[in-house]
Order: structure tokens, then sequence, then C-alpha cells
């Protein structure tokens, strides 16, 4: 039997991811350093109107609250051995929201990074890489989650740790990683060189693409160099809402549900089929992504010039491949629409 992902991506010509966690969780009073798992078990009710927020905005998927659920992240606050728990708790409030939605609406798991450096750079093992994801994986699945999504990955030998450990769990996945430094994840992996590696997992994802990074208009940079790879599989591109500022004591980002709409047409006619936002990304904003995907168009495929005119320029001059783009603002000084 088809997972529900799969079923839909085969039914529809998009479908709108979630928005942010941490910048909704910090709206209901998580204090920066605190884990944001203990939530599932200390304040379940938010954690639920968090994905129910989501759900009414639209929404197709929404991601779980679980990002940094793996035992290396759950170790600094002590919770190392309640991983597969937690993870759980996160899927089973998800797996209620999804159920009472009224319509199909895919409880994505969300595994983040371990925090850890991988060997030969660090100490982290394959091994011990893959039994992190494996069991959250396990607790995920446990908790009723519809697919697995891995996302700000930035090394590559991690993304292939969490395919490894999603085979073991018997698990469909997702992935997505951040080009966050001049076009490159942080590791240095392009967007071509990912490609290259979905293309050669054993254990493939339904979906892939971006999350993250630094705006809206570099992760459509980011989306039109998966496309121009060629993938054979539905692209992920998931943005945040513009550049982030510190105002007045917290980040600000500063992206309106308005540009946010902009991005979401682009990233459709850059090659997305899944299309959210991530850092900054509120009901608001995917309300309005929600009605412009549905009232308006899709456009051929975006030239650079007009993704600039749209969203604002890029944070750097080159997508990572070494082809330069144009730059048009500083980065504090973004045109809103």
């Amino acid at each position: 039997m088809a997972d529900l992902l799969s079923t839909l991506l085969s039914r529809r010509d998009w479908l709108l991811a979630d928005g942010a966690t941490g910048t909704n969780l910090f709206n209901m009073g998580l204090e920066a350093g605190e884990a944001p798992e203990l939530w599932n078990e200390a304040h379940p009710e938010r954690i639920s109107a968090l994905y129910l927020g989501a759900i009414e905005a639209g929404s197709d998927i929404f991601l779980t609250n679980s990002f940094g659920g793996n035992a290396a992240r759950l170790k600094l606050h002590g919770a190392q051995d309640r991983a597969r728990e937690l993870n759980r708790m996160a899927a089973e409030i998800g797996r209620e929201a999804a159920d009472k939605a009224g319509r199909p609406v895919v409880v994505a798991g969300s595994v983040g990074p371990t925090g850890e450096i991988m060997e030969p750079m660090g100490a982290l093992t394959k091994a011990s890489a893959v039994e992190m994801f494996h069991e959250q994986a396990e607790g995920l699945k446990e908790g009723g989650a519809d697919v697995l999504w891995v996302e700000t990955i930035s090394a590559a030998e991690e993304f292939k740790a969490a395919a490894e450990a999603f085979a073991l769990a018997d698990m469909p996945w997702c992935g997505t990683m951040s080009f966050d430094t001049a076009g490159r994840t942080m590791m240095g992996l392009t967007a071509a060189e990912l490609v290259k590696l979905i293309m050669k997992l054993p254990n493939p994802p339904v979906a892939f693409g971006a999350n993250c990074g630094v705006g809206a208009s570099d992760l459509i940079r980011t989306t039109l160099a998966f496309s121009a790879a060629g993938p054979e599989r539905p692209l992920i591109a998931k943005g945040n809402a513009g550049i982030p500022k510190y105002v007045d004591g917290h980040i600000h980002y500063d992206g309106t549900p308005a540009l946010m709409a902009e991005y979401a047409l682009l990233a459709r006619s850059a090659g997305a089929t899944i299309i959210g936002g991530c850092c900054g990304t509120m009901p608001e904003h995917l309300r309005a992504m929600r009605e412009a995907l549905e009232t308006r168009e899709p456009g051929p495929r975006p030239a650079l010039e007009e993704v600039v005119e749209a969203l604002g320029g890029f944070s750097s001059a080159s997508d990572g491949s070494g082809e330069d783009a144009p730059q048009r603002r500083a980065r504090t000084g973004r045109r809103r629409r």
C-alpha cells in the first residue's frame, strides 16, 4: 500500500507543508535553551495548537515537534534515555490532530541533525548516527507518523546515515539540507551534489530538497539548481520568512505574508512540488501561500532577475556552483511586497 504522502503527490500538482516550529513555540512561551521536545510531555496542548495552526492555515503536511529529539541533542538536557518516548509523544499528538482535520493531512516525523561532526572530521561514527536516527524513527513510527522527514542536514554522511536508519524502521521518508553558506551547505555540498547523492541511495526518499538557509530568494535559487540537475523525485522548498533581525530582544523575520505568497508561486514555477516555510513562517504566512497557490496559475521557470525583483537579492553572488547571480541589495535592505 502506498504511503499517504505518495498518494497525495500522485493526485496533486503541489502540496503545502507547514511553517516554523521554533518561532511558533517561542511565541507560546518556550525559553531560549529549553528543549522543545520536553513540551510533548509538559505542554501537549501547546504542541497540539502548533499542529492545528498549520492544519487550519491549509497545510497538507506538518512536521512533528521532534527536530532535536535524538539522544545526542537530548543529552544536553539529561533526557538522552527518553528519545524514543519523546518522539512517540510528538507523533501521537500529531496523529490526533491530523485525524480530526476532516481531510488527508500528512504527519511528518521531524528528524534534525545530531549536532555532532561525523568521522573522519569529528568523533561521531556512522554506526552511532544510524543508531540514534533509528531510535527516533521507531518512536515516531509508534506514535503514528505517516512519513519520516530529516531536515537541516549539512553533511552527506549524516544524510546517508539517516536514510539507512529509516530503512531499518521500514518507513518512507523525505530529506532536506540547508544551503546557508554561499549556496552550499555548511559542509560544502552544492544542490547538484545532493541530487547525485539521492540518485545513489539504496533507500531513496519520497521527496527531497532544501529548508531554512538564509532567505526566500536563496531558497528559490537552490530549487532552480535542483531542477536543473534533472531529479526524478518531487522537490521540497521550505524557506525562511525573510531575513532574521534582532528587535526588542527577540528575533524577528521580515518576510510578510504577501512576500511568502510570491515565494510560494516562484517555488512552484522553479520546480518544487512540496512548498512550505521554515523559520519565521507563521499561520498567516501559510494562509497567504495557500491562497496564492490555489488562485494563481503557475508561471514559467523564473530567471534569477525575476526572483530578485519579487523577493529581494541573494545573500551571496554565487549559488555554490561558481555561477554569478544578480545583486540588487544588501541583506538588510529587502524590498517588500
